[in-house]
Parts: structure tokens; sequence; C-alpha cells
């Protein structure tokens, strides 16, 4: 079984300069910029036939994206939560029609790769910190703190099959197969 998940890799012009931000949140755990992506379906664990179908259903997905222009900027910060537990911080990203219709295609794809349809609303944005035992007036200011995010405009022409490895340190990720569009 591998942990598979599709995503967008963010640009170091991009992803550096958020270094800055992820900083005055105790309990968070920090992405590195390395590790910095924004997902467009997250798979779960899967066996190798399913990866080797889903491999093929994302190549069919690259080839019928490639007219859409992908124009992404990020925009302000989020979090998510269970119950009054604040789970991460992320980086919002403005609304784009592109994107969403490519993080679709991905959620057909793996339907048709016999995964299980996602239950969760697709929520554009790029992981900063998952949090543990943060303080959720803390994690309010520094939503607060920084709710102006902006970035320049980055175009992606690719999207990657990462897998995720669950360390002491956090999750691992390593691009397994990239599809350009």
């Amino acid at each position: 079984m591998i942990r598979l998940f599709a995503a967008l890799a963010v640009p170091d012009e991009i992803g550096k300069p958020l270094a800055l931000r992820q900083t005055g949140l105790a309990g968070a755990r920090w992405h590195g910029a390395d590790a910095l992506h924004i997902t467009l379906r997250f798979f779960g664990e899967v066996d190798e036939t399913t990866a080797e179908d889903l491999d093929l259903e994302l190549t069919r997905v690259a080839a019928r994206i490639a007219d859409k222009p992908l124009d992404l900027t990020l925009r302000g910060t989020g979090a998510f939560s269970e119950g009054d537990r604040f789970k991460a911080v992320w980086a919002g990203l403005t609304n784009n029609e592109a994107l969403q219709v490519l993080a679709t295609r991905c959620e057909a794809a793996a339907r048709r790769a016999g995964l299980a349809p996602e239950k969760r609303k697709y929520t554009p944005h790029m992981t900063l910190a998952y949090l543990k035992g943060s303080d959720p007036a803390a994690v309010t200011t520094w939503l607060a703190d920084h709710a102006l995010l902006r970035s320049e405009v980055f175009s992606p022409r690719q999207f990657g099959l990462y897998s995720s490895w669950r360390t002491p340190q956090g999750s691992r990720y390593t691009l397994e197969r990239v599809y350009r569009f």
C-alpha cells in the first residue's frame, strides 16, 4: 500500500517568502518551502494495481487540461478545524475556474480508478502548518495578522502524483509521476 495525492508544486519564488510568516504559533509543525503544494485530490492508501490505474487516469487528465490557463495567486489565510480545535493553517488561492476543473478531473480520475468519492468540498489551499494543541486564540490572532497575504501570479504547467510517508518529524513527500499540460 502507498499513500498518494495529486498536487501542484509551488515555485520557490512563491514558497520561500512564506517562511517569514511561518512563526509565532505554538504547536505548529510548519511545512518547509520544499514541501509546499496545492493538493488537487488526496487519494489515501492504495494498492499497486490501483496506483497504476490512477497513473493512467491522471495522464488522461493532463491531456485534457492543456487548453486551460492556470494562473494562480495566493490570497489570504484560513484554518481547518474539528469542533473548537484547529488542525491546520493555510494560504488560500484566488478563485480560478481552471484550478476547479483540474481538481474535478482528478476526482473523476480517482473514481475511474476505483476509489471512493471524496466527501469534502474541494477548498483550494496550500497548507502552511499542521497544528497540535495550539491555543485557539493564538490561531485566530495569527490568521488575522496574515489575512492580507498575497503572492505574485504563478502559472504551473504540470501537476504531480506524490507519495506521502509519515515520520516522527511530519510527513515526507516524494514526487512519483509528473503530468505536463
